[in-house]
C-alpha cells in the first residue's frame, strides 16, 4: 500500500483500523496525563486481536529504547511466546524512527498503519523508507494519514506547553 506521509484518504482505512489507532491515541493520551511523557502509543493487531500495547515511557523507565512501539512488541512477545509476529498490523501515533522500523522487520510484523509523519526522523517515508527497504530480507506494507491531524496536534501542545 506504502501510501507515503501525506493524509491518506479514508478509504484505505477500514473500521478495523479506526478501531484500533482510536485505542494507540488513548495511549498516547495515558502517556502525557499520567507519565508527563511524549504522547505517542502504539498497539500490535494480530487476528483481530491486541497482542501488545505500549505509550512512551523514555523518562519514567530512564531508557531510550522505551518507544511506544518498542514497548508493545515485548508486550506481544510475552503474551505470545515468540519474537515474531507474521501478518500482525502495528497502529501508532506516529511514525516509526529508525530504531522502531528495524525492531519491526526483524520481527517480522506484516503492517504498519501510522497516524502522523515525523519529518525529523521518521523511517517510515518521511526521513527513511527502513519498512520497505530491498535491502531488508523482509518489507512491510505502510499507510498513514490516519488520525494524522488528532496526533499531530497532541504532540504539538505537549511540546507548546514545555516551552
Amino acid at each position: 500500500m506504502g501510501v507515503g506521509v501525506d493524509a491518506a484518504p479514508a478509504a484505505l482505512f477500514s473500521a478495523d483500523d479506526e478501531r484500533w489507532m482510536r485505542r494507540a491515541l488513548e495511549l498516547a493520551a495515558h502517556a502525557r496525563d499520567a507519565e508527563n511523557e511524549v504522547p505517542v502509543g502504539a498497539v500490535l493487531v494480530s487476528a483481530e486481536s491486541a497482542i501488545g500495547e505500549g505509550w512512551n515511557r523514555n523518562i519514567v523507565l530512564n531508557d531510550a529504547s522505551a518507544h511506544a512501539e518498542i514497548l508493545a512488541l515485548r508486550a506481544a512477545g510475552q503474551q505470545v511466546g515468540n519474537y515474531r509476529f507474521p501478518g500482525a498490523t502495528l497502529y501508532a501515533t506516529l511514525e516509526p524512527c529508525a530504531m522502531c522500523a528495524m525492531a519491526l522487520v526483524h520481527a517480522r510484523v506484516g503492517r504498519v498503519v501510522y497516524a502522523a509523519a515525523d519529518p525529523k526522523t521518521g523511517a517510515a517515508g518521511s526521513v527513511f523508507d527502513t519498512l520497505v527497504s530491498p535491502l531488508h530480507n523482509h518489507r512491510i506494507e505502510v499507510a498513514s494519514g490516519l488520525f494524522a491531524d488528532e496526533s499531530a496536534s497532541m504532540l504539538r501542545e505537549f511540546f507548546r506547553s514545555r516551552r
